[in-house]
């Protein structure tokens, strides 16, 4: 383009290239009957706006895994991933308040054009299989199409492409990495596992101690809380044993790090500290994307139901079954949500060395402060 017109003025109408999207409404009951169904003008512009929303997704996660490929990433940049994966979080809630639109459209009026969507179906979508692959749901997890690859619908270039996807580092695998890199686990005399693990096991006879010897209990609803209280072999064996890590690991019951686990709950332990708070909050967006996809998936699968009931979806899938499975099965972050059951009260939290807390702080020195500098 010529750089002389760089800052010419420019219409609305021509900005948005109005012409070409307003005219991307194409009715396939139109082309085949007298008088076009109703409702597949919604139906259309519905699935378009979907289209539109992924591939702003797309955008902001390229950006945010950018950040986050060099092994040295600037601390400047948490604060604009963490607003760029909110950004993801409002838009992922409008994706599933559209569902809410879409059924405003009964099965009735679906019925009068869904024999024209043949083998039309959003297993489809090109661009929502790369916002799953580039968040880290790969081939291995994923429930397969008929007996098949979730690739065999597309085209070989496009294939291709989420294979470079997949093989290129997804934001699970780039965030892992960053938290292996965290700098605080052993900390000059402060190591975090050991002063943890006698904090575990204080708060444990603690309250076990408190269940046995209450008076307010029968001994069945002791026995039901000493069970649900669990102890060193159950929720905390796997942060507090490398090798039953490991063991999960291998089995595929998580896919989180022994390392990157016991950062990411160092983070959400003391995420009151300056420093963390970030960390803490971009690990919340991870775990927030998760419960949205899978909010939409089962809002998905529950609208499915209703208009079709117990069909065969247009793709060829067993429509509202597989939306279910793949609504419990494609979660991706899973393993920073279980980390929940790793937290201990704050009152039993290990009291952190005092140049380690100047660290996790925001301070000026006096000769920061006499120099004009941070």
């Amino acid at each position: 383009m010529d750089p002389s017109k760089k800052y010419t003025t420019i219409h609305y109408h021509k900005y948005l290239e109005l012409d070409k999207l307003l005219d991307s409404q194409k009715t396939r009951s139109g082309q085949f009957e007298d008088k076009a169904a109703h409702e597949e003008m919604l139906f259309i512009i519905v699935h378009q706006v979907y289209e539109l929303w992924f591939k702003q997704i797309i955008h902001e996660i390229t950006s945010v895994c950018d950040m986050f490929r060099d092994n040295q990433v600037d601390e400047k940049n948490l604060g604009v991933a963490v607003s760029r994966l909110d950004r993801v979080e409002e838009i992922l809630k409008l994706t599933i308040q559209q569902i809410g639109v879409l059924e405003t459209m009964t099965p009735l009026d679906f019925l009068d054009f869904r024999n024209y969507l043949f083998p039309a179906s959003g297993f489809q979508s090109y661009q929502f299989r790369i916002i799953e692959s580039m968040l880290g749901l790969r081939e291995k997890d994923r429930m397969t199409y008929n007996g098949h690859s979730y690739k065999i619908v597309f085209t070989e270039d496009q294939q291709a492409i989420l294979t470079d996807v997949e093989t290129r580092g997804s934001l699970f695998e780039l965030i892992e990495n960053w938290l292996e890199r965290i700098p605080f686990l052993n900390y000059e005399e402060f190591n975090f596992l050991d002063s943890y693990s006698k904090a575990v096991n204080k708060m444990l006879a603690q309250e076990q101690k408190a269940i046995e010897e209450t008076d307010y209990l029968s001994d069945k609803m002791k026995a039901m809380r000493l069970k649900m209280l669990g102890g060193t072999n159950t929720y905390f064996k796997h942060v507090l044993s490398k090798d039953a890590h490991d063991e999960m690991l291998k089995s595929g019951e998580i896919k989180l790090s022994y390392k990157a686990t016991i950062s990411a709950l160092l983070i959400k332990l003391y995420r009151d500290h300056p420093i963390l708070q970030m960390p803490y909050r971009l690990i919340t967006n991870l775990t927030d994307i998760d419960e949205l996809l899978t909010t939409w998936r089962y809002r998905h699968a529950q609208m499915v139901k209703r208009m079709i009931g117990n069909k065969v979806g247009t793709g060829g899938s067993s429509g509202h079954d597989y939306l279910v499975q793949t609504a419990e099965k494609h979660k991706i972050f899973n393993d920073f949500h279980n980390i929940s059951s790793l937290l201990i009260p704050r009152s039993e939290l290990p009291d952190l060395p005092a140049n380690m807390i100047k660290e996790l702080g925001f301070y000026y020195s006096e000769q920061s402060n006499n120099n004009g500098a941070s």
